[in-house]
């Protein structure tokens, strides 16, 4: 399945003629959206390393590190860093640079930053451990197969590493808020922050283990030295979404004064990695108990046991979301599947 995934996707997604891949194509596999969102060239990077890392696919492993370059060509920002949203299929700017219809219409955002950090750090990894392969010094994640006869040039572990390394200071410098410890959401280029005061405690508690995975794979003491304490801190705000029944809600607009407090499977999903996080590498008690609470209320009213999958969300009353997508453009097994794989491993 994923060898097929990997093949359809390199057939129909790669944008072979300006580079990078298409935000969607039609049920024949023709372009249908050419616009070039860096959040989803991200995750191709993601899926492709880890690809590249089980199966040891040299193919894969090139493509990645073509979308990695395409990234820091285009979406990099050299005058204030950071990685813009989006651009026109053939890399010119672009007025609408919303992820979706959902988000605020700014240049930034610590979504598409947070999914640029993890498939980075998952490329990182990959070639680490190719590089590690011919001299045998490099014990493996569980479950990874190391390759043979890949040689990735240091330089380009180099600059892979320098870009994580920008990451986690662009994080900790100017996405998180240092007066409210949460992460914010929009910027301008120059880091203004805009779109009003939100709160996405999915996101910090998400944030706060994929930060924390990035810093670990970097293997920096004094990375960790200065990652370590603001990971507990995001992971603490996050807990002001954290409900009696162990559930977290969605988010809040301090600006508008509005809540969304459905209990939406994703925000469950990186709720129980980011306390099981906490617990395995600090020794919080509490923070087991919050990941298991959360675990029992998500078992209990997020799976669907009969026709398998997670529903969308509950509302705050306990009714259940019958709206929105079981499977579609916003859900998939992505974040549930991946919270499930993280605690197996750990």
């Amino acid at each position: 399945m994923a060898t097929r995934a990997k093949e359809y996707f390199l057939a129909h997604f790669i944008d072979y003629e300006y580079g990078g891949v298409y935000w969607s194509v039609d049920y024949k596999g023709q372009p249908k959206d050419t616009k070039k969102q860096f959040y989803a060239i991200g995750f191709a990077i993601y899926g492709l390393s880890e690809y590249a890392r089980a199966t040891g696919d040299r193919e894969a492993l090139e493509y990645a590190l073509q979308l990695y370059e395409c990234i820091e060509e285009h979406a990099f920002d050299r005058e204030y860093n950071g990685y813009i949203e989006a651009c026109t299929r053939d890399w010119q700017p672009i007025a609408d640079m919303r992820l979706s219809e959902f988000d605020a219409n700014y240049p930034k955002s610590q979504n598409t930053h947070l999914h640029i950090i993890e498939p980075y750090t998952n490329l990182y990894r990959c070639i680490r451990e190719m590089q590690a392969a011919s001299t045998c010094d490099y014990v493996p994640m569980l479950g990874s197969v190391l390759p043979v006869d890949i040689v990735v040039p240091m330089e380009t572990l180099a600059r892979v590493e320098a870009s994580l390394r920008n990451l986690i200071t662009i994080f900790t410098d100017k996405i998180l808020n240092p007066e409210t410890h949460h992460l914010d959401l929009f910027f301008e280029m120059d880091w203004t922050r805009g779109g009003g005061q939100l709160e996405s405690y999915g996101h910090d508690i998400e944030c706060s283990w994929l930060m924390h995975e990035t810093a670990l794979v970097l293997g920096d003491k004094k990375v960790l030295e200065k990652v370590e304490p603001i990971v507990k801190i995001v992971a603490e705000a996050s807990e002001k979404g954290i409900l009696e029944n162990g559930a977290m809600i969605h988010e809040a607009n301090l600006t508008k004064g509005t809540v969304d407090d459905d209990i939406h499977w994703w925000v469950q999903a990186e709720n129980i990695v980011g306390w099981i996080n906490i617990y395995q590498h600090f020794g919080d008690a509490s923070a087991l108990d919050k990941a298991l609470r959360c675990w029992q209320y998500t078992k209990d009213n997020l799976i669907d046991n009969d026709n398998g999958e997670w529903y969308w969300s509950r509302h705050k009353d306990g009714s259940l979301n019958t709206t929105d997508d079981k499977a579609g453009f916003w859900k998939c097994p992505y974040h549930n599947g991946r919270m499930c794989l993280e605690i197996i491993e750990r």
